[in-house]
């Protein structure tokens, strides 16, 4: 087999291994509470936030291809590791170890020039220290708290989540974008009024 063949395999043998994003599904609900989304929407739902919101980051001088990079790498991690609840402290304790050991196996699967490419991106969205991180994070975080708004507080009526859990685990978007924090604040504010999540 050629050096060409045997890249284009292992490219290909990521490719598909990716595939099994689509079978990892996550706590939050699509909008119309018909059914909990998978972590290949999730990343797909990302990457048109980024694109679309990205002109409200706290750096104005980002690069939008190391973004989207990020936030379609950042759960692919999970097709091994699988989905942590963010409000479940238990399941977090060893969710680094297992997604580290996850991120070995999967980059590990590329060629090594885009192994170290794609790990990297991977590793420098965990850290959330550049102003790409940060927005890219920031995203990650707001995207399920707009699906659990917008289908009713579902997710948090079902795990017992309240006001101030929300405010603590989300205040991070503020790093990467006070406008998206300030609008998640707006979301917290009419989940009160409305009923769907405590205020407590």
């Amino acid at each position: 087999m050629s050096s060409h063949s045997s890249r284009l395999a292992q490219q290909m043998a990521f490719i598909i291994e990716a595939d099994k994003l689509k079978n990892i599904f996550r706590q939050s609900y699509i909008s119309d509470r018909s059914r909990r989304e998978n972590d290949a929407e999730h990343s797909w739902h990302l990457s048109l936030m980024a694109i679309t919101l990205y002109e409200h980051a706290n750096d104005p001088n980002l690069d939008l291809l190391k973004i989207l990079r990020m936030v379609i790498l950042h759960d692919i991690v999970e097709i091994d590791a699988g989905d942590t609840y963010i409000y479940d402290e238990a399941h977090k304790q060893d969710q680094a170890e297992r997604e580290q050991k996850a991120a070995d196996r999967l980059f590990g699967l590329l060629p090594p020039d885009q192994a170290t490419e794609f790990r990297s991106a991977w590793d420098e969205f965990e850290a959330g220290a550049s102003p790409e991180a940060r927005f890219a994070k920031a995203v990650d975080r707001l995207h399920p708290m707009l699906l659990n708004y917008l289908a009713g507080g579902i997710t948090w009526s079902k795990h017992g989540v309240v006001a101030s859990q929300v405010r603590a685990i989300n205040h991070k978007i503020g790093d990467g974008s006070d406008t998206l924090w300030e609008y998640a604040q707006g979301l917290i504010e009419k989940a009160i009024a409305s009923g769907t999540l405590p205020d407590a």
